[in-house]
């Protein structure tokens, strides 16, 4: 298994197409200006000395040295022994709605941003717990099952976002039943599924999903994002900027309303509680108290124990580079150049 130390890093590598771009543009503008200097038959004899294809191959190579140092920062790291580690804790998994209506921003900076806010915070506080992800609008999908490791759980909680799920709605008793199928209830661990909604169902029967999970020990909490008295739906261009308010056919705006009623129902059949997310409460720290009041069990689960460090490979690689890029000149070699077969042809057209 491969991981990475400092995965952050690694944003680092967008550089590299940014740069071969304005290479690629710094070329085209050295080649306009020698055009401008020299006519088309003067350019060849002037620039005679000069290989365009080394000094490519030049910038190829720093960029190559850029890149292989930045994974090396990165620290790639690989997984050497594979062991059953026994660990003590509860079986999480949080149903995220994220339907249209969660970018609403009666809870700053908006009700989808705010619970991923939360989820982050839950799991750097968690420690031996198995927390899982599921994502529903109109229909349901694990983002990412139980799991102990956190990291992993981090960079997929960043990719969420309301395009994640492609069929519109909010179907709550998806993402219920979907927890069910997900948990492994043939163990003894205490199983919880925190739903963060709107609470705005439309599709199936979220009632009767909760009743079941309540029959399995499942343990239910929800959280009410939004205000009951509805709040309208920003619709922003490409460029950040507000351009209007969601609609419906004919004209008026989308107002979208906490339905408190339903979440506090399909928490007591669950047999846990229900919140009403603010602006200046962390609900899931809430629900982690309580979860940290249950009896925990231990379960095993495969863990990769030894990792080896394999920077210095790609830091070996990035000098390695470099060095060949500062000791590579961009001059014509003319023993090489003879070679060429294509020679005469280029000297019979600049003859003409």
């Amino acid at each position: 298994m491969i991981r990475f130390a400092h995965p952050e890093y690694l944003y680092v590598l967008w550089l590299v197409p940014l740069a071969a771009v304005f290479l690629w543009w710094m070329a085209r503008k050295r080649t306009a200006a020698l055009q401008q200097f020299a006519s088309d038959e003067v350019l060849p004899r002037i620039a005679s000395s000069v290989s365009g294809r080394k000094r490519m191959l030049k910038q190829i190579l720093l960029m190559l040295t850029f890149a292989s140092l930045v994974v090396g920062l990165a620290n790639p790291q690989i997984g050497t022994r594979l062991e059953n580690v026994k660990q003590e804790g509860v079986d999480l998994f949080i149903a995220l709605d994220v339907s249209l209506s969660m970018k609403a921003e009666d809870v700053k900076p908006n009700r989808l941003e705010k619970a991923k806010y939360e989820i982050k915070n839950l799991i750097s506080r968690l420690n031996g717990d198995r927390i899982g992800l599921i994502v529903f609008s109109g229909e349901s999908y694990v983002q990412f099952p139980l799991t102990t490791d956190y990291s992993a759980a981090n960079l997929f909680l960043d990719a969420v976002d309301v395009t994640s799920v492609p069929d519109p709605g909010t179907a709550i008793g998806s993402a219920i039943d979907k927890a069910i199928q997900s948990f492994p209830l043939n163990e003894p661990t205490k199983k919880v599924l925190a739903i963060i909604t709107d609470g705005e169902n439309n599709q199936g029967d979220a009632i009767s999903e909760a009743e079941e999970a309540g029959k399995k020990g499942i343990i239910v909490y929800t959280i009410g994002m939004g205000s009951p008295d509805g709040a309208p739906i920003p619709i922003y261009d490409a460029n950040g900027h507000q351009v209007d308010f969601k609609r419906d056919r004919s004209g008026n705006i989308v107002l979208t309303k906490l339905d408190e009623a339903s979440l506090e129902k399909i928490a007591s059949l669950g047999n846990g509680k229900y919140f009403h997310a603010s602006n200046s409460q962390d609900e899931l720290d809430l629900i982690y108290k309580d979860i940290n009041a249950l009896q925990k069990h231990e379960f095993g689960t495969k863990q990769f124990t030894d990792y080896e460090d394999q920077f210095q490979y790609f830091i070996a690689a990035g000098i390695l580079f470099l060095l060949i890029e500062l000791l590579l000149s961009d001059k014509k070699i003319p023993w090489l150049a003879s070679l060429n077969p294509f020679r005469s042809i280029g000297n019979s057209e600049v003859v003409k």
